[in-house]
């Protein structure tokens, strides 16, 4: 039996039973009312691609609006809290750990979210939430630099956002 539940790995949400929507094709939050409660871990990764000098100016904390990781873990962590309120049928879960894991490369950072919780449905959602704002932060804090002349962002991207494992053990 896969980590979801079902024996062909398909898991929730396959062609033959799309579990967020009724025979009449209404949307639908699932129920798992009845899901006993398990540990659970999720982590997604994604990576911003930047300058090298804009990669520079953070490494020495040389960025006008302040301190570009600090704030997207801030951001990163926040984001994992209110998932729940940004995708519409995800379960508000309870929150009992989040790391948050930079790499800066030559020309882009990495940022990986690690998330945990102990309830009734996963966090892999919560850990996607967290990479994509702490991506978006590290973007917003540096944007008067990645823009070119003509106010565009040629070199700038955020790509690779995955989840990389979740876990799931019995509490």
């Amino acid at each position: 039996m896969s980590d979801d539940g079902s024996a062909d790995g398909m898991g929730e949400g396959s062609a033959d039973e799309l579990t967020h929507t009724t025979a009449e094709g209404d949307v639908q939050m699932v129920d798992v009312g009845d899901k006993p409660d398990s540990e659970r871990r999720a982590v997604a990764a994604g990576e911003i691609r930047l300058r090298p000098a804009t990669i520079e100016a953070i490494r020495a904390d040389e960025v006008g609006k302040g301190d570009v990781l600090a704030t997207a873990r801030v951001g990163a962590i926040q984001a994992v809290k209110h998932t729940w309120e940004t995708i519409p049928m995800c379960h508000q879960i309870p929150i009992t750990n989040v790391d948050t894991e930079f790499d800066l490369g030559e020309d882009r950072i990495e940022l990986r979210v690690a998330v945990e919780t102990t309830g009734k449905t996963g966090c892999e959602m919560e850990a996607l939430e967290g990479v994509t704002t702490g991506l978006n932060v590290v973007w917003d804090m540096v944007k008067a630099v990645e823009k070119d002349a003509d106010g565009q962002y040629p070199d700038t991207g955020i790509e690779d956002v995955r989840v990389l494992e979740k876990e799931k053990r019995r509490a």
